[in-house]
């Protein structure tokens, strides 16, 4: 071999993560030619491959700068390298994608526009100017057109649409930002917007749709949207007869709607916004944010009634951009659906439910294959605290601290829904499905555990379950079974799921020691058969062991006492300490206090939820509600920030006396106090009572780690004072970051701890 020769050398690499879909294979055909490399990339359905061939220190530099600087949208999990005899190449080229039969590789989010497309659709000499489709390997359209993988145009909802010669052009050029991108797409080859006017499906507005579009909303007109995941539904956010006909035709009487603000600058007129909170708005994933009301922020009173708060995002698509840019105000964009249903995103399907509320359909031809609701967070330290993971986040894996034996599918829970799957070390969480109870959402349900199975190519050999026995994620692993599958299932208590959610996600193995888990939400089945949701859990993986909870009280009716909170008043305090509760509901106050005495239809219940509703409903704030967890919520937004008190409440045996904090609030509410104070103190209370049981629990069983979970704990007051006073203890606390700590995070609860069990382990 000559001397030369032997300088040189040829390396086989595989990369796996999130390297399909985001500009992986241009960003390493420039890598290697910046290196004078010769070779190939491309994707298979394990990843990206590539073979580089030339001067050992040019490889070397090629893979150290893989491994430190990939596209921004990459998420690079291994980078692994065997040697081969060099071949002589000196060219590098993009090579046509392979399937193996292994499939491993991962699927990118859908991703907001990126500065570059912006420019290009701002530019009137540029041939995409105003195009409501452009995109790039840096931004647009991924989980919710990706068919199949390899990621290819070919396995996408793109199929359709035959690139132009200028578009091959920009997807053939290297050089090119658009050098491998997918979507690629202009005027003349792309996707087509149209705007379907008041007439019918069939009557199309010739004009340019975007202004004609915008003039109708600044006319006071609800328009269906066609987005990335589903149609939305939009109107003037500053016009109350417009918010209130929506609100109205969605059968939504006082759940708060989204809003979308034009720019960074409209949104500081709605709301606050701080650096941290501006940088979220502004990511990539572009999630609604919900961020403080400005006083006198332009909005109509029927956009969030009884709130303090407004949920709030910017645009994360050409076509958002360009319509509120038209329009030149907020709008509201709120699901295209009514309410409880799933968001309409078949066409037709669209046009049968939304059309009786709708003006016209801003539609377009591209099909949407994955339907995925916009996702919800909350400021909370400087960082995110997921309410709803959807847009923008799934099916973007979260990162296992161990190996799973076995794929292992989590079924969730009832209400916010969602499947999870577990294959290696990385668990895939399916985006919102909604309340499962909704045949639209049970089918979503049913088509996206299919759908996860095949683009990542396994078939779970686990099913893990909630324990109770109706909700419908529960019959369907018990029907699967039944069916002949070859599945094994493993129940899963709803408040351990809680908890093991978020240790899977802070990367905890079998083999970690227990913490201290509080788990508090509204409705969870225990293992004594009671309704939990106010415990105190001693819990790794594999095992939970209750060490302390809220006390029981009568659920006064059962379901009827979570529709209309009033009735846990009457739980509460049965002889009439709620002496205005008891006055507005004179004639049923007697038959619900009784109901609650005999026990008969009311079954117990340790639920923090309900204590919430008690004490909203003592004080006026709600008796009934209209959709889930309303009544904390609204108690929330009344809390006075200047109030330092709290209500005083015993614990004994690891049991917390809630009965204290209602009697407190009643004794206030006689004498007078402001409900904002009475707020605020019960919050405190409840916060320093459970502080003071956990950290009892905590010593005494010699842990040092604890974990906050459960729905209750969106609420951001009492989450951070639990949290503050556990770590003046000296706990380490966890609380969810990448994964709801609602029952949006049940599934991957429930996948972890069937997975740990099978793996062994458990404190006993």
């Amino acid at each position: 071999m000559s001397a030369a020769g032997a300088e040189r050398t040829r390396v086989r690499v595989r990369v796996s993560g999130i390297v399909q879909g985001v500009g992986f294979r241009p960003f390493v055909h420039a890598l290697a030619t910046a290196h004078d490399l010769g070779g190939f990339v491309g994707n298979d359905d394990a990843g990206v491959v590539a073979e580089v061939e030339g001067r050992l220190e040019s490889v070397d530099a090629f893979l150290a700068s893989l491994r430190q600087r990939p596209p921004a949208l990459a998420v690079v999990e291994s980078v692994t390298t065997a040697a081969l005899a060099p071949r002589g190449e000196r060219t590098f080229v993009i090579g046509a994608s392979a399937v193996t039969g292994h499939r491993d590789a991962l699927v990118s989010a859908d991703t907001a526009t990126c500065a570059d497309c912006l420019a290009e659709m701002s530019d009137p000499a540029d041939r995409r100017h105003r195009y409501p489709f452009t995109n790039c390997t840096h931004c647009g359209p991924r989980f919710t057109i990706v068919r199949d993988v390899p990621y290819d145009r070919a396995t996408t909802t793109m199929a359709g649409f035959a690139m132009c010669g200028a578009c091959a052009g920009e997807y053939h050029d290297p050089a090119d930002r658009r050098f491998h991108a997918q979507p690629t797409c202009c005027p003349a080859c792309g996707p087509t917007l149209r705007l379907i006017g008041v007439d019918g499906w069939a009557g199309t507005v010739r004009a340019d749709p975007l202004r004609a579009a915008a003039a109708l909303l600044a006319d006071g007109a609800v328009l269906a949207v066609k987005g990335l995941g589903g149609y939305h539904l939009a109107a003037r956010a500053d016009d109350d007869a417009a918010v209130t006909r929506l609100r109205k035709g969605k059968h939504r009487d006082e759940k708060p709607f989204a809003l979308m603000a034009p720019d960074l600058a409209r949104a500081g007129e709605l709301v606050v916004v701080d650096g941290a909170a501006a940088a979220v708005l502004s990511s990539r994933r572009r999630p609604i944010t919900l961020l403080r009301r400005r006083p006198g922020a332009p909005v109509a009173d029927a956009v969030a009634p009884g709130n303090r708060d407004l949920g709030v995002m910017l645009p994360y698509t050409p076509l958002h951009h360009l319509l509120t840019a038209e329009l030149g105000v907020p709008v509201v964009l709120t699901s295209g659906n009514l309410s409880d249903e799933p968001i309409a995103v078949d066409d037709d399907d669209a046009r049968a439910r939304l059309g009786p509320l709708a003006d016209g359909f801003l539609a377009h031809d591209r099909p949407i294959h994955v339907r995925v609701e916009d996702s919800v967070v909350r400021m909370h330290r400087g960082a995110e605290l997921p309410v709803r993971r959807a847009r923008g986040y799934a099916p973007e894996p979260v990162a296992l601290g161990f190996a799973v034996p076995r794929p292992v599918l989590g079924l969730g829970a009832e209400v916010k829904s969602t499947v999870c799957l577990l294959r290696g070390r990385r668990a895939f969480l399916s985006p919102h499905l909604g309340d499962l109870t909704n045949p639209e959402a049970y089918r979503a349900f049913r088509h996206m555990t299919g759908h996860l199975a095949r683009l990542f190519g396994v078939e779970p050999a686990v099913l893990a379950h909630d324990l109770h026995p109706e909700y419908l994620s529960t019959k369907e692993a018990v029907a699967r079974e039944e069916a002949g599958e070859d599945v094994d299932l493993v129940g899963v208590q709803h408040h351990h799921a809680h908890v093991a959610s978020c240790l899977a996600e802070h990367g905890w193995t079998p083999a970690d020691g227990p913490v201290l888990g509080v788990a508090f939400d509204g409705t969870g089945l225990g293992l004594d058969g009671a309704i939990w949701g106010g415990e105190l859990l001693l819990a790794d993986l594999a095992s939970c062991e209750r060490v302390g909870h809220l006390a029981y009280v009568p659920l006064p009716g059962g379901a009827a006492a979570v529709r209309e909170p009033w009735r846990m008043v009457a739980a509460y305090l049965p002889d009439g300490d709620g002496s205005a509760v008891r006055e507005r509901h004179a004639d049923a106050w007697d038959p619900v206090v009784a109901l609650a005495r005999r026990g008969v239809g009311s079954p117990l219940t340790s639920s923090a939820g309900r204590l919430f509703d008690a004490v909203a409903a003592l004080v006026g704030v709600r008796d009934t509600v209209s959709y889930e967890g309303q009544a904390a919520i609204e108690l929330e937004q009344r809390v006075d920030p200047g109030e330092t008190g709290a209500y005083p409440a015993g614990v004994a045996g690891g049991v917390i006396a809630g009965a204290d904090l209602v009697r407190a609030a009643a004794e206030d509410l006689r004498g007078g106090v402001e409900v904002g104070r009475i707020a605020a103190r019960f919050h405190h209370g409840l916060a320093d009572v459970t502080v003071r049981a956990a950290g009892t629990a905590a010593a005494a069983h010699g842990v040092s780690t604890a974990v906050l979970s459960g729905g209750v704990f969106v609420n951001e007051v009492l989450l951070e004072r639990v949290r503050s006073g556990l770590e003046a203890l000296g706990l380490d606390v966890l609380v969810p970051a990448r994964v709801p700590c609602n029952d949006g995070g049940i599934s991957l609860g429930q996948a972890a701890v069937a997975a740990a069990r099978e793996i062994g382990g458990g404190h006993g």
